[in-house]
């Protein structure tokens, strides 16, 4: 549950900026136990496969409408981005009026909020596709380190598209 929330955190904090990248922890910041080798069958991997087209797909509609949000309050999508990203970086500097910065709050405000609806789909997509949220999350880390797991993803999703 805990990744999926980093995913619809990160969600929110590169959709605008038009990518997503799922905020992963790396086999050093895993417990042991979860760095032991995984085992999938294609059945599941297939799930997996479904899960994350899904999830995808809601990415995509998020990103939209978050945008939107960006662009209904006045904003520019790429000013909103160059203040965003210097109130997250404090080594980054970037000159904002105090009307830009209320609006700014308004905004990420709004986004946030919207964050619970992404999730609670991204949760329904897995759990449609006959995967609880963890085995998911622990398939998600799988194939981040295993290679030939990968490989077998790929092949799958070839073999669909």
């Amino acid at each position: 549950m805990l990744r999926l929330k980093r995913i619809a955190t990160s969600l929110f904090f590169t959709a605008v900026i038009g990518s997503f990248t799922a905020v992963a922890q790396t086999p050093q910041q895993m417990a042991p136990q979860q760095q032991q080798q995984v085992e999938v069958n294609d059945e599941e991997l297939t799930k997996f496969a479904n899960a994350y087209q899904g999830i995808t797909v809601i990415n995509q509609q998020a990103q939209q409408e978050m945008i939107k949000v960006v662009e209904d309050s006045g904003f520019d999508v790429k000013r909103f981005n160059e203040i965003h990203q210097a109130s997250l970086d404090p080594n980054k500097e970037v000159e904002v009026t105090s009307e830009e910065k209320a609006q700014h709050k308004e905004v990420v405000s709004e986004i946030e909020g919207m964050q619970s609806e992404f999730q609670a789909e991204m949760e329904e997509v897995i759990k449609e596709q006959g995967l609880s949220v963890e085995r998911y999350e622990q398939l998600a880390m799988a194939l981040q380190r295993d290679t030939a797991l990968q490989q077998r993803l790929q092949k799958l999703m070839q073999r669909k598209g």
